[in-house]
């Protein structure tokens, strides 16, 4: 069915980084969400109402949030799409994830309601009448709501959509909470003995969750998370493939929203090779990852000493004394300032981010280090942290 909506609805349906393509996944995606949700909406409302049941009213509301969510979504991916403007030079997309951040917060109010609701509903029961019908219903909704969360899911996996994962994330929690609702009408059926306002109380439960699930997924890019390490170990092994660049470093991945990713790294090449000849060669591997990842890159060139006998073992003597240090420190841009008194040895250290506060004390530490491992050396260290 996936396959099939995608061809039917989606142009150009195989091209997922295409802006315009990602556009047409978000409205298939909302629109389907919203025809499905106020489906469900309405036959268990009506379900509910025959009933009197508050644990189906309960899903019902749920269902109906879920729509509102959708009509979100779908909005955020049209504003995502527009282009980039004087005022924001990098585009929209991350209208994306505060579309996401909206639906959350959506999900969390219409939680909260559910949860006073059915507290009330303890301490002030009502007997329900549930019958085969409702039950019929809820039976329904579980496999609608299967469907729809492997379809969301489908989709954000093609188009790499945080939002769409999270919708997925909501529907098979959906699932549970229908579940849910209906062992608990079985119950009642067959026992007659009211636990309606417990299992509404449930429903409320997994209802706040998805909101602090779908609220967690979309925040985390919006504060600057990690970049994907799929996504920088292939620009990594893409970068190395070229002969000439014998390491890289300093790597830093900014998200504008999906497909919208901008890298800066430094790679280092031999020093007595043509400016010219090294230029075009970045500008050739700049234009293949850029290809390869949709995204756009800039590459600083580091040039390094590579027939320097003495520089060679007074780096692998630092290397070693980094790793005693610490195993997970790295150390680039290595170079020699030969004097007559002293040499200075000048390098940067990568540290780990939660080392950052420490900087100042682990340059002096490697220093002093240095020092005392050779005389001669002065060590001249900059410690900085990863953002990869």
């Amino acid at each position: 069915m996936t396959e099939l909506l995608t061809r039917l609805f989606v142009r150009d349906w195989e091209q997922t980084d295409n802006p315009r393509v990602r556009r047409a996944y978000g409205a298939l995606g909302g629109t389907v969400g919203i025809l499905c949700n106020v489906f469900l909406f309405s036959v268990k409302l009506f379900a509910g109402l025959a009933t009197g049941a508050i644990s189906i009213m309960a899903d019902a509301f749920n269902n109906l949030s879920d729509a509102g969510a959708s009509v979100v979504t779908l909005i955020g991916f049209r504003m995502a799409g527009k282009p980039a403007d004087l005022d924001h030079p990098f585009g929209h997309g991350r209208i994306e994830y505060l579309s996401g951040l909206f639906v959350a917060a959506a999900i969390i109010v219409m939680g909260f309601e559910l949860f006073t609701t059915s507290v009330d509903k303890i301490f002030h029961p009502e007997k329900p009448d549930f019958t085969p019908l409702s039950m019929g219903i809820l039976i329904l909704s579980i496999l609608v709501k299967l469907w729809m969360s492997r379809f969301n899911h489908s989709l954000g996996e093609r188009i790499r959509s945080e939002a769409m994962k999270a919708t997925a994330t909501d529907s098979l929690s959906d699932c549970i909470s229908t579940g849910t609702v209906l062992l608990g009408a079985v119950f009642t059926y067959f026992t007659e003995k009211n636990i309606d306002g417990f299992i509404g109380l449930v429903v409320a439960v997994f209802v706040l969750y998805a909101g602090y699930e779908t609220a967690k997924d979309t925040i985390q890019p919006l504060l600057g998370e990690a970049p994907d390490k799929d996504f920088v170990d292939g620009i990594t092994r893409m970068v190395m493939e070229e002969p000439m660049i014998l390491g890289i470093h300093d790597m830093i991945v900014h998200d504008y929203g999906p497909g919208r990713r901008i890298v800066s790294l430094h790679a280092e090449v031999p020093y007595n090779r043509g400016i010219l000849e090294i230029h075009d060669v970045i500008d050739n591997v700049e234009q293949r990852v850029g290809e390869q990842f949709q995204c756009e890159i800039t590459i600083h060139m580091d040039p390094i000493v590579t027939d320097d006998q003495e520089l060679d073992e007074a780096r692998k003597m630092v290397e070693k004394l980094v790793r005693e240090m610490d195993s997970r420190w790295k150390i680039h841009d290595f170079r020699m300032v030969r004097g007559d008194t002293h040499t200075n040895l000048i390098f940067d250290v990568v540290v780990c981010p939660e080392q950052a506060e420490e900087e100042e004390a682990i340059q002096e530490r490697l220093k002093a280090k240095i020092h005392e491992a050779d005389p001669h050396y002065y060590g001249v260290v900059k410690a900085e942290q990863s953002y990869v």
